[in-house]
């Protein structure tokens, strides 16, 4: 028997016969090079990719707003921002002329504890930082659209600085491809139009159309709403299975950018041989709730075979979707029917519409779903789409039980950050 773990403290293991167990897929871990993983930082910000260096753009006096993602992202984003600020200072843009946006996309308001934890407790003391708001229309300018019709809505402090920079990470993510780039305009500081208008395109493909995948419809929208918003530079990270910095790519928002997908790969990127009937994943480091779970979900997609059955084990200590709180009421729903709800104007946001489908569609319309999770109960999970189960085994049990002894498994571990793929010689998914 194969004993499978998973990252959370009280949720007990799961055995799997040996011959039925395909893989245990999990980000690598990179060769720590010699010295601090900040150096890696630093000798990005001196080789910006497509662009001149931070502190060559920057004059004296000059202003800059520096964007970070929130406490729902991994980012070291403290030990990023000395290094930032001092590029910036280099160049003559001051620390009383600079400040912070963290951007929210739609997500809830940080706590005083979490701006703490993200900023460093050191800047907070020393540096504006201000909370982006998708909802508040005082606090947005609209930019017009883009080529292909996306409203532009963003928050308005990005049109009183000189210089806007963004930090963040990048991993694979099923509505942008990539997280990273252009993703903290849109949906980072975007208005709640845009963001749904962007997130929609994203839910009229398959996942595995767009989840990996640096050049995609969606993140063209959303390179164009950030050009419009003046992003001018990014520092963005790659960060290994011990949240080490294995990459870090500086420059401009597009080249810099897919630099950094390509880095993302070599971590994120595990191959699998065939698709199975059963897979098996967490979602870490995505567990505050299942909205942001459900990252995990979309990389237990791409190895499943359609019939097949997704059992997903998380926490969610903050619930299902403290942004959207009518998601538990709607619940996940295939494709056609969700789709025929937005026509109807039945749901009005589009990006809960968009998150509907990317979960429907994979325990829906493909297979179905199980879910482990001590903080959404049985009844809830059932009305999301879900099949509760109280254990790891328990869920591994009634997979089983759904698919026959024979069936294949595949455990994805990191799920939340994973992207599996087919090796060449690998079979159908059909």
């Amino acid at each position: 028997m194969a004993r499978i773990t998973f990252p959370y403290e009280g949720f007990g293991d799961a055995e799997i016969p040996d011959g039925n167990l395909l893989a245990v897929l999990a980000p690598r871990t990179a060769v720590p090079a010699s010295g601090s993983d900040l150096d890696e930082v630093k000798r990005a910000l001196g080789e910006p990719i497509g662009s001149p260096r931070l502190r060559e753009m920057v004059k004296k006096g000059d202003s800059a707003l520096i964007l970070i993602d929130d406490n729902t992202r991994n980012t070291p984003t403290a030990r990023l921002l000395p290094l930032v600020l001092e590029e910036l200072a280099a160049g003559g843009a001051a620390l009383q002329d600079t400040a912070i946006l963290i951007a929210l996309g739609t997500h809830r308001p940080m706590t005083g504890a979490e701006v703490e934890a993200k900023v460093g407790k050191d800047l907070l003391e020393r540096i504006r930082v201000y909370q982006h708001d998708a909802h508040d229309l005082q606090g947005l300018a609209n930019l017009g659209t883009t080529e292909h019709g996306t409203e532009v809505w963003v928050n308005k402090l990005l049109l009183e600085f000189d210089h806007v920079v963004a930090l963040g990470h990048i991993t694979p993510h099923r509505v942008a491809g990539f997280s990273g780039g252009a993703k903290m305009v849109q949906p980072g500081v975007s208005g709640v139009v845009t963001t749904g208008q962007t997130h929609w395109v994203s839910a009229l493909y398959e996942g595995e159309e767009i989840m990996g995948t640096i050049d995609n419809p969606v993140r063209r929208e959303m390179n164009a709403v950030a050009k419009k918003a003046g992003l001018s530079f990014i520092v963005n990270v790659v960060l290994d299975r011990e949240e080490r910095i294995y990459r870090c790519v500086c420059g401009d928002p597009e080249k810099a950018h897919a630099a950094g997908c390509e880095a993302s790969r070599e971590i994120f990127g595990v191959p699998f041989p065939e698709y199975a009937d059963i897979v098996i994943t967490d979602t870490f480091p995505a567990d505050s709730e299942l909205w942001q779970a459900a990252k995990g979900i979309y990389a237990g997609d791409l190895p499943l075979k359609k019939g097949g059955v997704l059992v997903t084990v998380t926490p969610c200590p903050e619930g299902v979707a403290q942004g959207h709180p009518e998601l538990t009421d709607i619940g996940y729903l295939p494709f056609a029917e969700a789709k025929a709800m937005v026509d109807r104007g039945e749901i009005e946001d589009l990006t809960l519409a968009a998150h509907i489908v990317h979960v429907g569609r994979i325990i829906r319309d493909k297979g179905r779903g199980i879910m482990v999770c001590p903080c959404i109960g049985a009844e809830t999970s059932r009305k999301l789409g879900f099949a509760p189960a109280a254990t790891p085994q328990e869920a591994v049990d009634l997979a089983f039980s759904m698919t026959g002894p024979g069936a294949k498994v595949i455990v994805l571990q990191n799920g939340g950050d994973l992207l599996p793929i087919l090796r060449p010689e690998g079979g159908s998914s059909t």
